[in-house]
């Protein structure tokens, strides 16, 4: 139904989440200011605070949303431990590899979801199990937690980067240099790069856990 001049639409939570999404995903965080989303919903920032009280409630909003809509799997059965730790980590990594503003958002240490805290519970309880004190099950966690958003960062900006179908600077430093000083690099030449770019996480991870468990 239409409704009369010069009143404001009404706007809903769901209407701001759908809108703070679309600004998210094409501009990135940044972009994301209540008279931006404002102006994405036809609205003034005024009436978006009937809903949210500031940027930080948004993107809670939005942290809930998507981790809400995330299907917790189920721990192998009869898993060890350390399959338990690896097994979380994994699917976390899945989460949040596709979604690279979760993992801004969260970098900040700050904001999180509780529909997601299921991972780091996981994580400490198997390490617990795993004979660890728990302070030492939850610096288990942050080091895994650590590796998991540098890998998620460093891969995000390299695609970002090969997206812009230009030569890039690493790769031409890699095909000149010198064999002489630099004998095990030189080998791999113009191939560093298809080297690297390959998905390393789950092996990572397990390394990762052998050593904190085994100290």
């Amino acid at each position: 139904m239409q409704t009369r001049a010069g009143r404001p639409p009404r706007i809903s939570k769901t209407d701001i989440i759908a809108a703070a999404h679309r600004v998210i995903d094409a501009e990135g965080t940044p972009a994301l200011t209540m008279r931006r989303l404002a102006r994405e919903v036809g609205a003034t920032p005024m009436a978006l605070y009937h809903h949210v009280r500031d940027k930080d409630e948004l993107l809670l909003l939005l942290l809930d949303d998507y981790a809400a809509g995330v299907p917790r799997p189920e721990p192998p059965t009869g898993a060890t431990p350390a399959e338990r730790i690896v097994a979380a980590s994994v699917a976390m990594y899945e989460a949040l590899r596709g979604v690279p503003w979760l993992v801004d958002v969260l970098a900040s240490d700050d904001l999180m979801s509780v529909h997601a805290l299921w991972y780091p519970e996981e994580v400490i309880d198997a390490a617990a199990e795993a004979g660890l004190s728990a302070e030492e099950a939850v610096d288990a966690y942050r080091i895994i937690w650590h590796y998991t958003v540098g890998d998620i960062t460093v891969r995000t900006g390299a695609a970002r980067r090969r997206e812009d179908d230009r030569p890039t600077h690493r790769g031409r430093v890699f095909e000149h240099l010198d064999a002489a000083r630099l004998p095990r690099l030189a080998a791999f030449g113009a191939r560093w790069e298809e080297v690297t770019v390959r998905d390393t996480y789950a092996r990572g991870v397990e390394a990762l856990v052998r050593g904190l468990l085994a100290s």
